[in-house]
Parts: C-alpha cells; sequence; structure tokens
C-alpha cells in the first residue's frame, strides 16, 4: 500500500506523527523521521525537497535540536509535516522518501541528559504498601499525598525498544538468608509507565511553574522501568533504588508530540489533602494536564494487565514543578518517568510485583506460571489515546527480552 493511504482508523494515521530516528537499510547514518502508518518519513529530506526553513532542525542525527527549538518552532514544523503528508500535491516529491518501517532500524531518538523517575499512582502505592507493611494502618507514607516521590535514575541505560536486557546480578537477601547473597535477580520485574522528553532548557535557580508544563515538555512515549525486586529490597534502606533499576529503562523509538494529545487532556483525580501552592492545580487557569491513556501489558504475546493512566494522582505538570522548585535546571533530553501506572482492579496493576502479590499468586501464561520474569520472556507495552472525531491516537510500542546475565 502507497504510504499516503493509511487505512481508515490507523492509530498512526495523520492526525499522530509521532517523531523518531533512523536507519535506512545497509546503512549507519542517523536520520530524523515522522512515522505514517507503517512507513517512515526522512523528516529532513523532505523539507530540503519542499524548500522548508525547518530543515536545520529535521536534518538532523537526533530529536535534540528539535527539542530544543521551543513551543511556537514545534507548532511550526508540526503544521508544515502535517500539510506534506496530507497535501496530494505533495505526493510525487515525498513518496520516495517514505521507507517501510520493516525496512529501517529504529534509535534512541534523544539524546538523555538526566533521567527521573517518580512514583505517581495512589493505587500502586498502597499496594506496595499492603504487600510490604501490611501492619500499617495506613498502606501510603505520610508524605505521599504531599508531594510527587521521585528518584534520580541513570541515563546511560536508557535504551530503545527491543533492546535485550540482560539479568542483572547483585546483592540479595532472602528473609532464610543469615547473610547477603551473591547473584543473578530471581525477581525481574517490569513497570509500565510514560516517560515525559524536556526540550525547552531552566536557568538553575529559576523553578518551573505549572503553567510552564507545555513549554518545556515537548512529549512522551511507553516507558518500562525494570526492576530487580530482590536486588532493590535489600539495597534501598536509606537511600532508595540504585543497582536495583539502574540496569535498563526500556523506551519506544517514538515520541509522541504533546499536541498530538490535546483531546486525551484530562483533569487529575480529586485531591484528598490540600496542596502547597506550587502543586495546587485546582485554580481555573491551570490547563488539565492529566492524559487518558489506555496501556496494554503483555509478557511473550499474552495480555496480562490494561493500567489507565487517568487515574494516576500525581500530574506531569506537577512532577515537573516539583522537580524544579528547589532551583534544579532543566536540560535537552531530560527524561522524566511518571511512575508505575496500576488502576484499581486487579486487571489493571502495571507490574508483576502487583499482579502476582510478590509472587504469591502467579499469572498464568500459555507457557507456564510466572511470578516474575524468565530468561527469555517478552515483554511489550502498547498504548493509545482518544483522539479527535473518535479517532485513536497510537503510542509507539516498547517491548524488551530477558536474556541471562
Amino acid at each position: 500500500m502507497p504510504p499516503f493511504d493509511v487505512p481508515e482508523g490507523d492509530p498512526f494515521g495523520p492526525h499522530n506523527l509521532p517523531y523518531g530516528v533512523f536507519s535506512p537499510s545497509g546503512s549507519t547514518e542517523r536520520r530524523v523521521g515522522v512515522r505514517l502508518g507503517d512507513h517512515v518519513l526522512d523528516a529532513g529530506a523532505a523539507a530540503a525537497a519542499l524548500g522548508s526553513p525547518h530543515q536545520s532542525l529535521l536534518a538532523r542525527p537526533t530529536l535534540n535540536t528539535l527539542l530544543a527549538a521551543g513551543r511556537a518552532t514545534w507548532s511550526e514544523v508540526r503544521r508544515a509535516i502535517t500539510a506534506w503528508v496530507t497535501d496530494p500535491a505533495h505526493r510525487a516529491t515525498l513518496e520516495p522518501l517514505f521507507r517501510p518501517l520493516s525496512e529501517v532500524t529504529l534509535h534512541l531518538p534523544f539524546e538523555v541528559a538526566d533521567y527521573v523517575d517518580f512514583y505517581a499512582s495512589e493505587h500502586h502505592a498502597r499496594n506496595v504498601g499492603q504487600i510490604f507493611r501490611p501492619e500499617a494502618a495506613d498502606s501510603l507514607t505520610p508524605n505521599w499525598k504531599h508531594l510527587p516521590i521521585g528518584y534520580h535514575g541513570r541515563s546511560g541505560t536508557v535504551v530503545v525498544s527491543g533492546t535485550d536486557v540482560v539479568r542483572p546480578s547483585g546483592q540479595r537477601k532472602g528473609p532464610g538468608d543469615p547473610t547477603p547473597v551473591f547473584g543473578p535477580s530471581i525477581r525481574l520485574d517490569i513497570e509500565a509507565e510514560v516517560g515525559f522528553v524536556v526540550g525547552v532548557p531552566s536557568e538553575m535557580g529559576r523553578p518551573v511553574a505549572l503553567g510552564g508544563f507545555r513549554d518545556h515538555v515537548f512529549g512522551l512515549c511507553l516507558l518500562n522501568d525494570w526492576s530487580a525486586r530482590d536486588i532493590q529490597a535489600w539495597e534501598y534502606v536509606p537511600l532508595g533504588p540504585f543497582l536495583g533499576k539502574s540496569f535498563a529503562t526500556s523506551v519506544s523509538a517514538w515520541i509522541t508530540p504533546l499536541e498530538a494529545l490535546e483531546h486525551a487532556r484530562v483533569a487529575a483525580p480529586e485531591r484528598t489533602h490540600p496542596l502547597l501552592p506550587y502543586l495546587d492545580d485546582s485554580a481555573p487557569d491551570i490547563e488539565p494536564s492529566g492524559y487518558d491513556l489506555r496501556i496494554t501489558v503483555a509478557i511473550n504475546g499474552q495480555a496480562v494487565a490494561e493500567p489507565p493512566f487517568s487515574t494516576m494522582y500525581w500530574t506531569a505538570a506537577q512532577q515537573l514543578a516539583h522537580m524544579t522548585v528547589n532551583g534544579a535546571s532543566l536540560r535537552t533530553g531530560d527524561l522524566y518517568g511518571s511512575g508505575t501506572v496500576s488502576g484499581p482492579e486487579e486487571r489493571q496493576r502495571g507490574s508483576l510485583l502487583e499482579l502476582t502479590w510478590n509472587g504469591s499468586e502467579p499469572l498464568e501464561l500459555p507457557d507456564g506460571k510466572r511470578g516474575f520474569l524468565e530468561d527469555g520472556d517478552v515483554v511489550t507495552l502498547s498504548a493509545w489515546a482518544p483522539g479527535a472525531d473518535g479517532r485513536r491516537v497510537g503510542l509507539g510500542k516498547v517491548s524488551g527480552r530477558v536474556v541471562a546475565g
């Protein structure tokens, strides 16, 4: 099928147009691409062929130059590309610049500056609290309803979808172990998340207010923040996650611009505790910054969970405000994860820790039971969001296969 003839209802039609970086078959040259259906348009070559002033932003090996250009330019470039792929007058020029997705190699689409991971789902936090602190009167920690809890991760191990994940080794100490032992993680898990990609940097010492979210954040992607639960359980007191989380974070090859998700914006869940002014999004002049994203988690092709992102207690705008309120600066390419997405129902839990209740209730899969991941398991996250006129906006999948260390 010609690249312009996207089937009706395709979630990657001209209403979407996510950005990525690809190499054509037989080449190592990396180029910015825009996805249309099952094809990718060489955006830099298209800009050159059509005499676009945006050529300098698009003829690049990463998205970082475009990310840094700012919201007004993001909108201009998106309008231009939409016109390119919808105007029949451009077909003859652009058709040779499309490549089938099956004939390209997709790369990490941007150079990751810093990586931060949050803990923003109340349902996830309560489940974890009930698993590890069953005797507590409240399964949430005292600070949870007052600030978005997060930690700094390792940007150098953010990898693109399709990259194998080597089972990590480290120290662990089970209840029956007199001393710690060293070896491969036996409780390797997933965390179904959404990642937000920062474009415009900020000045050190100047916090970003809630209203600045869409001026700084270019777009989002699916993210799997792999977790070695047994390594983490032994090491995290008192400073938090370290080796149990730093070995791999997988992201989609496609970054969906926020503008493609205008019809998916929703209000956050009702707040149960008063918020300090810098986090208070109840004012009428603050735009809704929740997103209605429908995520599916599959293991070896079998769907095991459908976490709804619309239930997240803390929004991406609040996370950005909290991340900078102490004066920390943003850099182009900063990535921050939402934290595990889980809903109120058992089928909506975004981690095996919750789905199997810490391994005590294994999942039944066609190839056997799973408490946690086994070598050879392939985990795939996919998602869509509601768009205009009943259309779906697809998010790029993120997939990874576990291999022995």
